[in-house]
């Protein structure tokens, strides 16, 4: 039996690689957090939203639980969002950052 052991650090790239533009839609735009309920998706969620924000010359102007109410035990990651929190954040913003997995 052979075995072979692979390197996998692989070539590295040269020079500074630069992220894409952002798309003109979100340049500027107002972005929500809708937390599913999952552990520190909250602060997850308002961290990635933040650095999103700063990239696009946006903000961040709602972070909300599927419920509407923040530690509510209704929100959790079973739950269904309700609709008056979906229908409000579709009046509020362009963006919403929701989900993250275990």
């Amino acid at each position: 039996m052979t075995t072979t052991i692979l390197d996998p650090s692989g070539p590295l790239a040269k020079g500074a690689v630069q992220l894409a533009p952002a798309a003109p839609a979100l340049v500027g735009g107002k972005i929500g957090v809708l937390d599913n309920g999952k552990p520190n998706a909250r602060l997850l969620l308002t961290r990635a939203a933040e650095g999103l924000a700063a990239r696009i010359g946006g903000e961040l102007v709602r972070v909300t639980g599927k419920s509407g109410r923040s530690g509510s035990a209704a929100n959790n990651a079973a739950t269904a969002c309700e609709s008056q929190v979906l229908e409000s954040l579709s009046k509020e913003v362009q963006v919403v950052l929701t989900g993250s997995a275990d």
